[in-house]
């Protein structure tokens, strides 16, 4: 596919307001010989580690010139500069619904012939190709660091009252129910930031529905009505537990909440660790997978790759670009962001699991793990507020109003990608 013919697929997938976005281009040599290979990370929050893995790369290669940006809004940038054919070398972008426009824009380059992508680990491989909208042959992104949602709770806590970890839906809600009159707090959720919303649906969604439920969809195999009613249900029983008028706290006030010990559990990423310790340094905090099943055998940690590398299609050098990502895949630099992000490591070997997700080790070394429901679902859809919005209707059909509109909105915000994937099907 020509470059005039990629961007114009890529502005037709993103319907984009311009912006300037400064970067050089891709393939481009410097005056002193060197190869210039430009990264764009769209995580600001880890410049400092990318900022560290710059000068490492830089200081033991004589050959190749490193250079990685990692701007505010930069997706936003990116896919200015995709219809521009502006194209860095390598992005550093999320395993969710972005990468897999970008993938169905054929931008990306297959990369099956890069050593390194055999030690990634298999559940984020396979994570990776349930993206594809269309099933691809090869490999088009190189998982970097995941990250992983359930619930976190306050150890010193449950250690002084001698609550015990759930491991079954039951146990789960005989917990909340036993706290609660201990006279504390069970739960924050901090709603009023409709993404929040996002975070018990996803973790309990990955244990009770298959981990291609909207791929099935799309095929006309099935339905959400079909498949979320017990997620529905299970979200909207959290509220018992919550706070009052969850919908008037934010996600800032959750976070602030749990670390001064309002409450007993927050159910939320490990993203949310900084953001806890910045208020209250010495909490202590473990993790457990969503019990959202009667069976603990049947529970699946939800995780999902945070932070991951493809290559564009249009860099002119392709060897210096598996050079950077042979480098980034060491285990040392992979050290060095994992110790300024925390994360799990996608790449199989020994890497340290942050003391706050030691509750879920055993998920993560079986490879009990399935991806965010969400990175599948369109922005435009705006589930988050959909969810919120089910969550206040207070009607006795509430439930049944929410999966129709899902099972409709869906359609309407994917009917070309639906119509694509069943001819698809149809001729394959």
């Amino acid at each position: 596919m020509s470059k005039r013919k990629i961007a114009k697929k890529a502005a037709a997938a993103f319907g984009l307001v311009l912006c300037v976005a400064g970067l050089t281009g891709c393939g481009e040599t410097a005056a002193d010989g060197k190869i210039e290979v430009e990264l764009v990370s769209y995580k600001p929050e880890a410049v400092s580690a990318m900022e560290k893995i710059e000068a490492r790369f830089n200081e033991t290669h004589d050959d190749i010139h490193l250079t990685i940006e990692s701007p505010n809004e930069a997706m936003t940038i990116l896919k200015t500069r995709f219809i521009r054919e502006n194209y860095p070398d390598i992005v550093g972008i999320g395993g969710d619904i972005n990468y897999s426009n970008f993938l169905d824009a054929e931008l990306f380059m297959d990369i099956s012939d890069l050593d390194v992508t055999a030690q990634v680990k298999p559940a984020y491989a396979e994570m990776e190709k349930e993206l594809e909208f269309i099933p691809q042959d090869g490999i088009y992104a190189l998982p970097y660091v995941a990250n992983a949602a359930g619930v976190l709770y306050n150890k010193d806590m449950f250690e002084e009252h001698g609550w015990e970890v759930p491991e079954t839906w039951s146990e789960f809600t005989a917990l909340c129910e036993q706290i609660e009159s201990e006279g504390i707090q069970p739960l924050y959720l901090g709603y009023k930031d409709t993404w929040t919303c996002l975070a018990p649906w996803n973790a309990l969604a990955v244990g009770l529905t298959p981990s291609d439920t909207c791929a099935q969809v799309n095929q006309g195999n099935t339905t959400f009505t079909d498949n979320y009613r017990e997620v529905a249900e299970k979200t909207e029983a959290l509220l018992e537990y919550a706070e009052p008028n969850p919908y008037a706290y934010g996600y800032n006030d959750a976070c602030t909440a749990f670390a001064r010990g309002e409450s007993a559990m927050y159910t939320i990423g490990n993203y949310a660790i900084p953001q806890i310790k910045s208020v209250n340094p010495d909490i202590n905090i473990d993790s457990f997978t969503f019990p959202a099943n009667e069976s603990e055998a049947d529970n699946v940690l939800n995780s999902g790759v945070d932070l991951h590398f493809s290559v564009m299609k249009e860099t002119k050098n392709k060897e210096a670009v598996y050079e950077v990502l042979r480098f980034l895949y060491e285990d040392e630099t992979i050290n060095i962001y994992l110790e300024d992000q925390g994360g799990i490591a996608c790449k199989e070997g020994d890497f340290e699991l942050p003391a706050e997700l030691e509750g879920m080790r055993a998920y993560i070394e079986a490879g009990r793990m399935t991806d965010y429901q969400d990175h599948h679902y369109p922005s435009e859809m705006s589930v988050d507020a959909m969810i919120q919005t089910f969550l206040l209707d207070e009607s006795d059909n509430a439930v049944d109003t929410f999966l129709a509109r899902f099972d409709s909105d869906w359609e309407r915000y994917n009917r070309d990608l639906i119509w694509k994937v069943q001819q698809y099907q149809k001729e394959h």
